[in-house]
């Protein structure tokens, strides 16, 4: 019996403190550039997709790509025996009133729900953006194929679907395509609202908008380089929270922004040829972008993206001009890069959802000590849990320590006033939950 407790706790010590876990690489092995290019050109060959176009026509259109991509998942759905929910949802929006709309629509998402093992309730999502557009996104008769932006996003997210459906996963995985980005995020608004009227936890959202460009307007070419949008901080903070940040720091701290360091840190463990560059701001400079609805509800939601946009074939009418070939064509979109950030999204997506919850009271103290102590709740599914810090100037966690099935602990010689902290769970097979930043003080 003995020797059984050590042979099970070795195995479960060094599932922990391994770096690697095989499964994951098996992930990033099974995206296929291929597919990703089949389902970048079947949603650029529908001509447009722009949120008021055809609806009826089963070769252009949104209707016609909607519908597809709703074929696509079920198929993915029955290859793994029924294992995704998929499902219409829609909201019905007005003209009057909004200049963005030319005319009353249903704004149609597509979602497929893989359901979690043990926190069914608790979901992460991966979004692309069915709808395109051109020079004027009112013109819903002209032709904006969008491969880029953003039948890559969308391809994506169907690949990641593909691959991922073939694992049981302990939380909840969506997969979703949202209408009405550009005309003010109107998809990602209404699957927001409805995520919250269902009482669902989202505890991360990855939104995908433009994965396939690798060369710049400004002539820079990189297959490597991709960005990490993330607010500060929820725009749901209480003024108390806002406040106490002047005292005990966080302003870049906050559930979005501990989203985006999970992503930079397990693509820099599995895919270290790949450059994750964290940015700190909401989206480009002034934008938005459908993981927004989420944050304004409170949830941690990022923007994952090339890093070197051609604003020449975004938003642009398709025409030559003074030597320049202007609009979102297929021969723009490099089907290699969109295939590594999908994996990217499906690595994260796979080690969130088999990771344990992340602790929800987090305190700290050692005011005035040699030493940071750190307390939490425990919860369900964790084995252990790893104690984060940094340099306050610091974008990244950049030590931790392991510290076992505990509650509390002191981390010596190390001074409160210097660092900031933060606490994630760890599940027998040590995938993490995301970090989370002290909520509280005690003395």
């Amino acid at each position: 019996m003995k020797s059984l407790f050590l042979i099970v706790s070795l195995t479960i010590s060094f599932s922990i403190f391994s770096q690697t876990n095989q499964k994951i690489y098996e992930i990033i092995n099974s995206v296929s550039a291929e597919r990703i290019g089949a389902d970048i050109t079947t949603l650029a060959n529908f001509g447009t997709r722009n949120t008021f176009s055809d609806t009826v026509s089963n070769t252009r259109g949104i209707g016609a790509a909607r519908r597809w991509i709703k074929r696509e998942f079920e198929t993915i759905s029955k290859d793994c025996n029924d294992c995704l929910n998929v499902f219409y949802q829609k909201d019905f929006v007005k003209a009057e009133g909004n200049d963005r709309i030319p005319k009353d629509t249903w704004i149609v998402n597509v979602a497929a729900v893989q359901k979690g093992t043990k926190y069914p309730n608790r979901y992460i999502i991966m979004s692309g953006d069915i709808d395109s557009r051109n020079s004027d996104g009112s013109d819903f008769t002209k032709d904006a194929p969008g491969a880029n932006d953003n039948a890559s996003g969308m391809a994506g997210t169907i690949e990641a679907a593909r691959v991922l459906s073939k694992y049981k996963f302990e939380s909840s995985i969506i997969y979703l395509g949202l209408s009405g980005e550009e005309q003010g995020l109107f998809g990602g608004k209404g699957f927001a609202d409805y995520a919250k009227a269902q009482g669902w936890e989202i505890i991360g959202v990855f939104n995908n908008d433009m994965i396939g460009n690798i060369k710049g307007v400004d002539g820079v070419i990189s297959n490597r380089d991709f960005r990490i949008f993330s607010e500060p901080v929820p725009p749901t903070e209480t003024e108390r929270e806002r406040q106490m940040r002047r005292f005990y720091g966080g302003e870049v701290d906050g559930i979005s922004r501990q989203l985006a360091r999970y992503v930079l840190k397990t693509t820099q463990t599995y895919m270290p040829e790949m450059n994750p560059m964290m940015i700190y701001r909401l989206d480009r400079f002034g934008r938005g972008g459908h993981h927004r609805p989420f944050n304004d509800l409170g949830w941690a939601g990022i923007r994952i993206m090339e890093a070197h946009e051609n604003y020449n074939q975004q938003h642009q009418d398709i025409r030559t001009e003074n030597g320049i070939e202007y609009g979102d064509k297929l021969k723009f979109v490099n089907f290699d890069y969109a295939a590594k950030l999908t994996a990217v999204n499906a690595i994260n997506l796979a080690s969130l959802a088999w990771a344990p919850p992340a602790p929800t009271n987090v305190a700290i103290g050692g005011i005035v000590e040699p030493s940071a102590k750190l307390k939490w709740d425990k919860v369900d599914g964790a084995v252990g849990y790893k104690i984060y810090w940094r340099d306050t100037t610091s974008p990244t966690w950049d030590h931790s320590r392991y510290v076992g099935d505990v509650s509390e602990f002191t981390l010596e010689g190390i001074v409160i006033d210097n660092y900031f902290f933060g606490v994630a769970s760890v599940g027998k097979d040590g995938f993490e939950s995301v970090v989370v930043f002290p909520n509280s003080v005690f003395r």
